[in-house]
């Protein structure tokens, strides 16, 4: 109980802390308001007035009493959180804080006029523009910089901002705060004010999402908006696409100078009248999408979950702000690129009177969510029409206040406060689907959002001629900071005229779609968690349960000595009297026979539950395994080989080598490197060197036939990699800082090794046991 007291006591110092520090910025940024106010009502009265005293007033309004009320909060709550202890009392300070919540009140009731009046005001007086577009905002006692400079518009928004996050540092401060502690029932009180304040002026808030009128005087509201990346002449570029009730428009954002107000540039639009979206046949002609090869994304990957381990390393150490800003940049180079060149599902836009434009996406959701939206606004009755030069650009500049996306999708962009999501592996079960009002071939798709964007990860078989299709397969999904899993139910299209050539055109009807966020309260149990997606009429039914990275990678030695699974591979060879387990060589002998040019073969997973079935017969001895084998999908034999060497009590080239061959990888003279990974080998014990000597020339056929299956040397070095090379549980324990950043440098290191050996010419194990001329030192 005292533990828990303790625990709590310090949560809540460290909640309020992180308030005090924002309360700080946002006196700053209210004092930053104020002071211009005196010079202007000083000018005010005089022959050369900048603003009128109404004016003055309208723009500031409330702004002095909001300043006095959170200034005397701060310095009231400063003191108590410096002398932290368990008989410190705030409660009535939150208290009295949410009773003055009727400034704010008045503040949102006038605050469309002051913004208006403000916007007014600067667009007649040059002088009043100079001064609302940089306004000086100190900065935090302790930080560095001495000033930042924000526009008018912009700390006129704090005060509404903050009554949300005073409300979250409540939530917080009572989850930490025990029942018959004096300040709960006064936190209880000053939550209750804060809820009913908030829900009271949300109806008349959000002043983004006011309508533009044109200049006919319709009013012509945003309905979504949002990052797409547009083929044009060729090469990727990266757009906002706005769409309105009747236009949807193409922008890009214009390079500003510092505190200069930012701008769109509008690159095309096309009235929802004029606007229609091309059939596969009428597409063809359309350019040919260039896709980046897989690995190229990989690599890309990789760096950035290497940078994010150094600026973790950074922050840690109390590094430079200087040295993090240069590492945060790098970042948001990388992702923006991965941003840019991921996507490859073609979105084609097609003007009546002639141009066409083409979008690519990376989620087959996000595409339909954009077609579904303009079509329900197409069902009104539209008119054509043509903007003139100035009408566009009124239209334009509205872009910038009423847009709802703010930041390009990319994790750099995240606030350090924001959830970093899952890093992992989901496991997810798709049970069946019913609500189909007739009978058709269905599939599901599952999406998630990785490095900020939205992928496909996994697919069901098609369940052929049913309203009830009841697939029951299994899927192991890798998460890489996911926040959202999306389900999507298709109808297959086995019309040969639709089928396209353009292979990533997915032309299968959207039956439905949904998704769930992936609260990781929820997900972190060992159990599995039932659930089901409602989407338009249909029901999906899935379980899904999730493993950390560090969870995963637990090899757990098998008691047993039956079996071949978990079981040592020099037991098994010893049992089996061969080199290497039979059923290393019946898997891969069954993929050279038929899955060498199935597209994605390794990295595609195959059904779970096939792969179970196939582990049990190989445990077991069964007499049916080559018949079973001859039936099975061949992703599902590829699974089982990964499996098999995943689930060995100890990894493929041993606990005990690992360092060594971290360190052999990472000399940088050949000469040297070769020698120590020669050695290396060497080192391994008999049955496991033959076993990766007979994997690794296995590996070398497949990439051979990389134009047609699309799998590289380094797709398959990305695939076993880590699951032939793993740091041993006692190492990973001294490490556990940050699972994921860990990881991603250690899968560097461990896909590296492998890919050596893959580019190596040729390697025999006779030639390798007589060359013991190398100077052998001890590993």
């Amino acid at each position: 109980g005292e533990r828990d007291a303790g625990k709590g006591l310090e949560m809540r110092k460290l909640v309020l802390s992180g308030f005090l520090a924002s309360e700080e910025i946002y006196i700053n940024q209210l004092e930053a308001l104020l002071l211009p106010m005196k010079p202007l009502k000083a000018t005010a009265t005089t022959s050369q007035p900048v603003l009128t005293l109404q004016q003055i007033e309208t723009i500031f309004y409330k702004i002095q009493d909001i300043y006095e009320i959170h200034k005397e909060f701060y310095d009231s709550l400063c003191p108590k959180v410096q002398q932290w202890d368990s008989n410190v009392t705030m409660g009535h300070l939150f208290q009295k804080l949410a009773s003055q919540l009727g400034v704010y009140k008045a503040f949102v009731d006038n605050y469309k006029i002051a913004l208006e009046t403000a916007e007014k005001c600067s667009q007649s007086n040059y002088q009043f523009q100079k001064i609302s577009e940089e306004l000086k905002v100190k900065g935090p006692k302790d930080s560095k910089e001495s000033h930042t400079s924000v526009t008018m518009e912009a700390l006129l928004y704090k005060p509404i901002d903050r009554v949300t996050r005073s409300t979250l540092v409540l939530h917080d401060l009572l989850k930490h705060t025990p029942a018959d502690h004096p300040d709960y029932p006064l936190l209880q009180d000053a939550l209750r004010i804060s809820q009913n304040f908030l829900s009271s002026i949300n109806e008349d808030i959000d002043p983004r999402r006011t309508a533009v009128t044109t200049p006919k005087g319709e009013t012509r509201q945003l309905v979504k908006d949002g990052f797409l990346v547009e083929l044009s002449e060729g090469s990727r570029k990266l757009r906002h696409v706005f769409l309105f009730t009747d236009v949807l428009l193409c922008a890009k954002l214009k390079k500003t100078a510092v505190g200069k107000h930012q701008q769109y540039d509008c690159k095309w639009y096309v009235p929802l009248a004029d606007l229609v979206f091309p059939s596969p046949e009428e597409s063809e002609h359309c350019p040919q999408v260039h896709v980046i090869p897989d690995h190229e994304l990989e690599d890309m990957k990789m760096k950035i979950s290497a940078i994010k381990s150094e600026v973790q390393k950074e922050k840690a150490n109390k590094g430079q702000s200087r040295a993090i800003e240069r590492l945060k940049k790098k970042m948001f180079e990388n992702e923006f690129w991965l941003l840019l060149n991921s996507p490859a599902i073609p979105f084609r836009i097609h003007n009546r009177n002639g141009k066409s434009y083409l979008f690519l996406l990376s989620s087959d959701y996000e595409r339909s969510e954009w077609r579904e939206a303009i079509q329900r606004l197409q069902k009104k009755d539209l008119q054509a029409f043509v903007l003139s030069s100035v009408e566009l650009q009124v239209l334009t500049g509205s872009c910038f206040k009423l847009r709802t996306v703010h930041n390009i999708p990319v994790t750099s962009n995240k606030d350090d406060d924001e959830s970093p999501g899952l890093y992992g592996f989901l496991h997810v079960i798709v049970h069946s689907a019913k609500g189909f009002k007739q009978s058709a071939n269905l599939y599901c798709t599952l999406e998630v959002d990785s490095f900020g964007y939205f992928v496909s990860k996994a697919k069901t078989r098609v369940f052929r001629d049913t309203t009830e299709p009841q697939w029951n397969e299994e899927f192991e999904i890798e998460l890489e900071g996911s926040q959202s899993l999306r389900i999507l139910c298709y109808e297959k299209c086995y019309d040969k005229t639709k089928l396209n050539k353009d292979n990533n055109e997915i032309v299968d009807k959207i039956m439905g779609k949904g998704q769930i966020q992936l609260d990781p309260q929820a997900v972190q149990t060992k159990n599995w968690h039932m659930d089901v997606i409602e989407m338009n009429g249909i029901k999906v039914e899935f379980s899904m349960k999730f493993t950390s990275r560090d969870m995963s990678l637990k090899r757990t030695p098998s008691k047993k000595q039956t079996g071949v699974f978990g079981v040592k591979i020099s037991v098994v060879t010893k049992r089996e009297r061969s080199k290497v387990p039979y059923i290393v060589r019946q898997c891969i002998e069954e993929v050279e026979k038929r899955g060498i040019e199935e597209v994605g073969i390794y990295r595609i997973s195959g059904v779970a539950t096939d792969i179970q079935a196939l582990k049990a017969v190989f445990d077991a001895n069964n007499k049916d395994i080559l018949v079973m084998l001859s039936d099975m999908d061949i992703n599902a034999i590829a699974g089982t080989l990964k499996l098999y060497f995943r689930e060995l009590p100890e990894p493929l080239l041993t606990d005990r080598l690992y360092p060594a061959f971290m360190e052999g990888i990472a000399l940088s003279d050949p000469a040297a490197k070769e020698n120590c990974m020669m050695h290396l080998l060497r080192s391994l014990p008999d049955p496991n060197l033959i076993t990766f000597l007979f994997l690794l020339e296995h590996l070398k056929r497949v990439a051979e036939k990389e134009p047609i299956n699309k799998m590289s040397l380094h797709n398959l070095a990305t695939v076993f990699g880590p699951t032939l090379l793993r740091p041993s549980e006692g190492e990973n324990k001294v490490h556990l800082t940050l699972a994921s950043d860990i990881w991603s440098h250690d899968v560097m290191a461990q896909v590296q090794v492998l890919l050596y050996y893959l580019q190596h010419p040729p390697i025999s194990f006779t030639e390798l046991k007589r060359n013991t001329l190398y100077f052998s030192t001890d590993v």
